[in-house]
């Protein structure tokens, strides 16, 4: 706690005091049923991260009118007949000691007639290009009427027990849009000048603060900084943040972006930690309110040096959250050494979401599954042999070894890990690398017996008479059945990625997915002249919606060619060939040629093992080659079984 004295320092915004100042920022979840109501699961889920030590909770964004929604299972509150949800979800908040705010909001036109029944609605009929859909340009009476429904929701905030509210003003979001010039194109009193454009906000500040009191802490979320052209610059942000706080907002939650520049807003893992701080100390240095950093900092060393020079005054951990909802408590009591850090892929949350699915977290399998994976002590200590040290075999290694089971680990090379350091070997995917060193590290705390460069064979196992088996032996990459494709120039991605395979100036990369696309921007960042080839219409059709323009922009930027629809029909000593459009085609003058077509399941082990009379199970990719969140997820499912 020492090397931590500002971070769990208490704080006061207006009346309200935090324990620390460390905060939960709103993150839609889709935990919510379709009305809107609080579910368990909901409830769960931030009562695991006010046990966890955190000062400030602030509930996801919760739609103040019906057709505001943003998300199919968005928390609301727009009727008084949710306040009984919402009380016990502030009651089992308050339980563990933390405070709770809720996040007032209104989508705009970032949400969608399928999610809402209705169109759209905006200050100005400007298409969403993420959304695609037009919104319907909202009326003065329709201003008016909206001003009023924050108003009530603030009122119904305060009477379910909420210590604060935040009104939404960021990301692209109706209030957002109002404040925008690229969103607002008004010519009356709501649209033009600056001052016009906030007319809006402002009115709603007053309604909320009218509603609750003068001495009720109501804080504002910003985007400073829109980055794009045309939109909110941070001189307009640091004069909007002024003109909050003269209005009576207690705190300045600083933020970025809207959809069209969605990475600044949830920012995945090629942007630096910390990237949207500036805007923070920016905003701080204009105003005399708490500020509130946020933007990929998923790092108490780097949250504390931010406080120390008095960039912000309070630390927003969110997706840091979902990865470790005791984040808090392991800085508090000298553990940050124990935190699994959010590795920004953006994966099982962000993407998810955007699919209007439940979020979830890559490295962290229990978020939003609380109740069920409790993490209890199992009614019987069992033996339980792993076999695989990657993220699965990890994974259930840990939570057995948690639940009071006797585990060992057998790894058959001489690292553990499995792919992820093949992962954090990939431009810009460092970050990866530490979710390995903290299973790693799990396996020394929990006093896990680890045996690498261990063959796991049926005899082994029986002499070792484990109770119960997990196999998670992983996956090998998948070959292509093509003449030439055992040619001495033609080599594997995995092997390019970790340096085992060396490969010359012009490189043909087989297969366009997520590796494919990593190899190509790997060998280009390293001199080399690299084509993808993709026998889909387009290439990254397995890459998130976060992530994959910035890697396209890379690729282009490293002028790496691409030629989809193409089928690889042969390798030639140095020329490949393809059928495209029904014509076959050849290119020539490579190298090398770089095979990454996906991978096939290491599943030798778990065939052997079927009707061995040995009690097993098969997770992650022994079963079916797919993503982290996926493994993660079956090995804690798994050790819970057990």
């Amino acid at each position: 706690m020492a090397g931590f004295k500002l971070l769990t320092s208490p704080i006061k915004i207006a009346n309200m005091e935090l324990r620390n100042r460390m905060i939960m920022p709103p993150m839609v979840t889709n935990f919510a049923y379709e009305d809107g109501s609080v579910t368990d699961t909901f409830r769960a889920y931030h009562e695991a991260r006010a046990k966890g030590g955190v000062g400030l909770i602030i509930v996801e964004a919760s739609n103040v009118h019906p057709l505001g929604k943003g998300f199919p299972n968005e928390v609301a509150i727009f009727s008084d007949r949710f306040i009984p949800g919402l009380r016990s979800l502030i009651d089992a908040v308050h339980a563990h000691g933390a405070k709770i705010a809720i996040q007032l909001f209104h989508a705009g036109r970032q949400t969608t007639s399928r999610v809402t029944g209705h169109p759209p609605l905006a200050p100005s009929p400007i298409t969403d290009p993420v959304t695609g859909e037009l919104p319907r340009e909202l009326t003065k009476e329709e201003i008016a009427g909206l001003v009023k429904d924050f108003g009530k929701a603030a009122t119904r905030a305060k009477a379910a027990g909420f210590d604060a509210v935040e009104i939404h003003c960021a990301h692209g979001y109706l209030l957002c849009e109002f404040l925008s010039p690229h969103t607002n194109r008004r010519t009356d009193e709501y649209g033009g000048t600056l001052d016009n454009r906030m007319r809006f906000p402002l009115e709603i500040l007053r309604a909320v603060r009218q509603a609750v009191g003068p001495d009720y802490p109501v804080l504002a979320r910003i985007s400073a900084d829109e980055k794009m052209p045309g939109g909110i610059t941070l001189e307009e942000g640091k004069t909007m943040a002024k003109r909050f706080e003269q209005e009576g907002i207690d705190a300045i939650h600083v933020s970025a972006g809207l959809y069209e520049t969605a990475s600044w807003v949830i920012q995945p893992l090629s942007r630096p930690r910390g990237c949207l701080v500036d805007l923070a100390e920016e905003v701080k240095r204009v105003v005399s309110i708490p500020v509130i950093a946020v933007g990929r900092i998923n790092d108490p060393e780097l949250a504390e040096r931010i406080l120390a020079e008095g960039k912000a005054d309070l630390i927003a951990f969110g997706r840091a959250l979902l990865a470790d909802e005791d984040l808090p408590k392991k800085v508090t009591e000298g553990r940050a050494h124990e935190i699994r850090r959010c590795i920004a892929c953006c994966q099982a949350c962000i993407d998810e979401l955007f699919a209007e699915h439940r979020i979830g977290c890559t490295v962290n399998a229990r978020a939003g599954y609380e109740r069920q994976f409790p993490m209890t002590k199992a009614p019987t200590s069992r033996k339980v042999l792993v076999v695989g040290g990657g993220p699965a075999g990890m994974e259930a290694a840990r939570v057995s070894a948690m639940r009071g089971h006797k585990v060992t680990l057998w790894e058959k090379t001489a690292d553990l890990g499995g792919q992820l350091p093949l992962a954090a070997a990939s431009p810009q995917k460092d970050e990866i690398g530490t979710f390995n060193d903290f299973l790693a590290r799990e396996m020394q705390r929990l006093g896990i017996r680890v045996h690498l460069n261990k063959e796991a064979t049926v005899e082994a196992i029986r002499t070792e008479k484990p109770d119960i088996v997990v196999v998670a032996t992983g996956a090998r990459p998948a070959a292509v059945e093509v003449p030439g494709a055992d040619r001495k120039n033609v080599v594997k991605s995995w092997d390019v990625l970790t340096g085992n395979a060396k490969v010359g100036k012009k490189v043909a990369v087989i297969g366009g997915g997520l590796v494919g696309c990593e190899v190509a921007e790997f060998l280009a960042e390293k001199g080399h002249e690299a084509t993808i080839v993709e026998m889909l219409p387009r290439i990254g059709t397995d890459i998130g919606p976060l992530v994959g323009p910035l890697l396209f922009d890379r690729l282009e930027k490293h002028n790496v060619k691409i030629i989809t629809g193409a089928k690889l029909t042969g390798i030639g000593e140095r020329n490949i060939s393809y059928e495209k459009d029904g014509k076959t085609e050849t290119l020539d003058d490579f190298d090398s040629v770089v095979i990454a077509v996906g991978s096939t399941p290491e599943d030798s082990l778990a065939n052997q093992l079927e009707g061995s009379g040995i009690d097993h199970y098969v997770i992650g990719d022994a079963s079916r080659p797919r993503r982290i969140t996926h493994a993660v997820y079956e090995a804690m499912r798994v050790a819970h079984e057990i």
